[in-house]
């Protein structure tokens, strides 16, 4: 839900902060008090269009910031932070921020990271929804009404959808590969060509993994071969030569075994020495054969040099090591041997992807067996909905038609209409001409589905207009319906909208240093009455307006412990 709104410097707005809880919150106030500017910040902050103009005259950008909290870890909002690579906060905080300057441009920021208006506008659409009574939404969306109607029918369609879905994913990579060996023969012809020549050139030139390695080693030993020599052969002389190492550790060996004879301590020291004598005799061994190996060979130098130098050529085309390059000279082979045989493959995929047409076949009319079903309890559902707003007469249907394609969702559309009239055909929701109607009609569809859709918090824009009597009172009590499910923020003129409120803000516009402002209290208790008598006469307070103010909210009371 919204738990906090902060707007500075927007519209007549300077400095406004504002807190929200749960169930239903209602705004109300004069005409132009700046009401629908709240509602048009929120609207900004879910990725609506900006503008210049709606910075508050003489200052540089406006800022809107509003802190929301998810407390369902399930909820959609959290996958399209992971996909946006935003950082979630572990209490369920997601943070919208906006700034409009006074270019027109505006800064987003999700959680405090920048992100693109598109980012911002998905993430807001999951936490957001705003309905005004001319506004075109969810509901008026005819594309979106397949997955309404799913969200609906879940328990029933979800185990044929996600195996179509399935299969759905199957066809499309199927697809894809097919449409890459239709490709123009010209660009197959030059692929082969290229996947040929780069296989032999990476064949020819016989690389095997390590092999960089011991070239390296082998030209700091050839570069380095005289000090290397000369080096081992004054080690060898210094242990094997006359009078030196090896013949002093021998006499030393010698001496202490003679020692050891009388004195059992000398035995020791004789074992340890004896062991020094043969491994140095050892070691000369190998540095006399190491000498013996030793030839300088100029060319050999060359050959390790030209060898290193067709490596770093071949890391330049095909890979930043040896094991790189052999893993792309596969990769080619593999592309070839396809590109080779692929009117075979062709001809075998065409057969695989007709199969599986024959099954997605199947398994949408399944699918779509499963939604009229869904269909008829939904149209069901909103009838009695519609019934208690006062539009017995109102006929809802769901249409589908058939398409010769296959999409994400089957091989159908789905549209809502509505027939708001005995006689009067039935008629798509967005060309539902009477804003009374259309009003009824889409809170007796939100009635339905704030149950099933998962926005934390929905916003009515005096959706309440052009109505009265009991049907406003039928509205009100739908609305608070649907506040028992998400959190609701409406702004109404009606006193029975606001009587059924669980928060009442009164917005007003406030006078100072020749400037306009908004501001907003909440009410309670007597402020509440009289907020609540004067949209009752639009007038002053009378003895009569309080009673019958009193009464309503006592009547809202009662019908909300009913619910």
């Amino acid at each position: 839900m919204l738990r906090e709104l902060s707007i500075k410097n927007f519209a007549i707005i300077r400095d406004l902060s504002i807190s929200f809880d749960n169930g239903l919150t209602v705004l109300t106030g004069e005409t132009g008090a700046g009401k629908s500017i709240i509602i048009d910040a929120v609207q900004l902050l879910a990725g609506g269009r900006g503008s210049s103009e709606f910075i508050r005259h003489g200052e540089k950008k406006a800022e809107l910031e509003g802190m929301f909290e998810v407390s369902y870890g399930g909820h959609p909002v959290f996958r399209k932070l992971e996909e946006s690579g935003i950082p979630s906060d572990d209490e369920g905080m997601v943070i919208l921020r906006r700034d409009i300057s006074a270019s027109g441009k505006s800064t987003c920021r999700v959680n405090g990271k920048l992100v693109t208006l598109a980012i911002l506008r998905e993430i807001g659409s999951a936490l957001i929804d705003i309905h005004g009574q001319h506004e075109t939404q969810e509901l008026m969306d005819e594309q979106r009404h397949v997955l309404l109607l799913d969200q609906f029918g879940w328990e029933t369609i979800s185990d044929a959808k996600e195996s179509y879905a399935s299969l759905y994913d199957r066809y499309i990579k199927l697809k894809k590969r097919i449409a890459r060996y239709d490709e123009s023969e010209q660009q197959i012809a030059h692929r082969i060509d290229l996947y040929r020549f780069q296989l032999t050139e990476i064949d020819e030139a016989g690389f095997f993994e390590g092999e960089e390695e011991e070239l390296e080693e082998e030209r700091t030993r050839l570069k380095n071969f005289t000090a290397i020599f000369e080096r081992v052969s004054a080690a060898y002389e210094a242990i094997q030569g006359e009078s030196k190492g090896l013949d002093w550790t021998g006499s030393a060996m010698s001496d202490l075994e003679h020692a050891a004879e009388v004195d059992p301590q000398a035995g020791e020291f004789a074992t340890s020495v004896s062991d020094a004598f043969y491994t140095l005799q050892e070691t000369a061994y190998s540095l006399k054969s190491m000498l013996d190996g030793m030839e300088f060979d100029p060319g050999r130098l060359d050959e390790v040099e030209h060898r290193l130098a067709l490596l770093q050529t071949m890391k330049r085309k095909y890979g930043a090591s040896v094991p790189e390059i052999l893993a792309y000279r596969d990769k080619i082979a593999e592309e070839l041997e396809k590109f080779l045989n692929r009117d075979e493959r062709l001809k075998d995929e065409r057969k695989e992807i007709e199969s599986i047409e024959a099954d997605l076949s199947v398994e949408a009319a399944e699918l779509s067996g499963l939604r009229n079903e869904a269909a008829v309890r939904l149209a069901e559902a909103i009838h009695r909905q519609l019934s208690e707003l006062y539009m017995e007469k109102a006929q809802f249907t769901v249409e589908f038609r058939e398409r010769s394609h296959f999409d994400r969702h089957g091989a159908e559309d789905v549209i809502f209409l509505i027939s708001a009239n005995v006689g009067e055909p039935p008629k798509p929701l967005a060309k539902v001409a009477s804003g009374g109607e259309l009003s009824r009609i889409m809170l007796a569809l939100k009635t339905i589905f704030s149950k099933h859709q998962e926005v934390t918090s929905i916003i009515f824009d005096e959706v309440d207009t052009g109505v009265s009597g009991r049907v406003a009172q039928a509205i009100a009590e739908k609305i608070a319906a649907i506040s028992m499910h998400s959190q609701v923020l409406c702004i109404s003129h009606l006193p029975q909208v606001a009587a059924m409120a669980d928060h009442h803000l009164f917005i007003r516009k406030e006078f100072s240093d020749e400037r306009t402002t908004t501001s907003v209290a909440e009410l309670e208790g007597m402020e509440r009455t009289e907020e609540l008598s004067r949209m009752m006469t639009g007038a002053e307070m009378t003895d009569l307006t309080k009673r019958h103010a009193e009464e309503l909210l006592v009547m809202a009371e009662d019908r909300k412990k009913e619910m």
